[in-house]
């Protein structure tokens, strides 16, 4: 009966039930908005520093990542890449062979990272034909081809069609050197990659090197970023190889990690003034409502009614304003959120992270933009409203109902 009485008591008065619906309505879509650009952003930038060069994991020669080796490779990583690829939920592995060494064109030289990359395996990992912005990516097999980063292009001077020239030292300590025609320049989207990196055919970068049937790193693509960890796991057991290291993107880009989540907590900060606002919204509106309906308070309690019935009447008020409010509200931000989604917001000013350049920035719809606006709203008008409910709960009847 309480819950009728509580029900018909918001239908009665339209306009004050109105005014503290907008204010939770409004809680909850700037709130899931905010959830929503958060989830976007992060899980975009995530995606692209990941998928764009780094992997979701990575295997390695142990200790590899803390002391870098041309000596500590993965022997044998197309057998180890294999076990890998048959695994359910990983989307792509590619191997790597890294040194650094002098690259030269003409008259100028500079210091390069040199990479040696799988065109075909490349590519399902990392898209890497989507980075060359001139000439053209790797054939199949190994043609003495060199690719160029868009940066160390413009310090060497250097065009497709020149050759440029390695000197570097070699696994068997012999001198490491060759010459390789230029057919493509690469834009990463970080500009301290693209100043340092040269790309190989991976044949030819273990024929440079000296390193046969080897690799330095393996990177792994997974189906769903969530289960990075899981994954993680799966693959350490099925490698099953103590001088193999494995480790997913949290550890071997720690700082890029770190960075991220402190940038994240922003987004609670934004959450709890949301909150604070629709809570004195609410206290202000229900405290109004409970001043004006003494008289009625009052009756109640001189029939009989008891004080804890009266308390859980306005607390059943302020839930089923707040209820329907986020069911409204729900609709709504699964619109907005899927709009942003699609078109984003662009940047006035592009901003770095983690070395790639974003100029817009995307939404996501997901459970999380629904489900912790739905609580926080619900829970700061249930809290708010306690005291409202108490004084309605304690008004003596014979003073009450000489209200006017």
């Amino acid at each position: 009966m309480i819950l009728k009485i509580a029900l018909r008591s918001t239908l009665r008065q339209k306009r004050r039930t109105i005014l503290t619906a907008l204010t939770m309505f409004g809680g909850f879509v700037l709130a899931s908005i905010s959830v929503g650009w958060s989830d976007g952003t992060y899980s975009r930038i995530i995606n692209m520093f990941t998928r764009n060069r780094l992997g979701h994991i990575q295997v390695h020669g142990d200790g590899y990542l803390d002391k870098p080796s041309i000596y500590n490779t993965i022997k044998d990583y197309k057998n180890v890449g294999q076990k890998i690829d048959n695994l359910d939920g990983v989307e792509a592995w590619a191997p790597r062979v890294f040194s650094a060494g002098l690259a030269s064109v003409g008259d100028n030289s500079t210091a390069a990272q040199v990479i040696g990359v799988n065109p075909q395996l490349e590519q399902m990992a990392t898209r890497f034909d989507r980075k060359i912005i001139d000439g053209k990516s790797f054939a199949d097999t190994a043609t003495h081809n060199a690719i160029l980063g868009k940066g160390l292009a413009t310090v060497l001077k250097a065009e497709v069609g020149d050759s440029v020239i390695i000197v570097s030292q070699a696994a068997d300590g012999s001198i490491a050197n060759d010459i390789y025609e230029i057919v493509g320049l690469l834009q990463s989207g970080d500009k301290m990659s693209d100043r340092m990196s040269l790309y190989l055919h991976i044949s030819d970068a273990q024929e440079l090197y000296f390193l046969p049937d080897q690799a330095h790193e393996i990177v792994v693509i997974v189906h769903d970023l969530d289960k990075v960890d899981v994954m993680t796991d799966k693959i350490r057991k099925t490698i099953d190889n103590p001088e193999l290291s494995v480790k997913p993107w949290q550890e071997f880009a720690r700082s890029f990690y770190q960075a991220m989540r402190a940038d994240q907590e922003g987004m609670w900060i934004m959450i709890f003034v949301i909150v604070l606002i629709v809570a004195i919204g609410v206290l202000n509106t229900v405290l109004m409502s409970v001043l004006e309906r003494t008289k009625e308070y009052g009756v109640q309690k001189a029939i009989g009614t008891q004080p804890r019935q009266i308390f859980l009447q306005v607390i059943y008020e302020v839930n089923a304003i707040a209820l329907v409010s986020v069911i409204i509200g729900a609709g709504l931000s699964i619109i907005a959120n899927s709009v942003l989604s699609v078109h984003g917001i662009e940047l006035p000013q592009a901003f770095s992270y983690g070395g790639i350049e974003f100029t817009t920035m995307y939404s996501e719809v997901s459970l999380q933009s629904l489900y912790i606006p739905a609580l926080t709203v619900i829970l700061a008008a249930s809290i708010v409203s306690i005291f409202p409910a108490l004084r309605a709960a304690h008004i003596e009847p014979a003073k009450a109902m000489r209200t006017h």
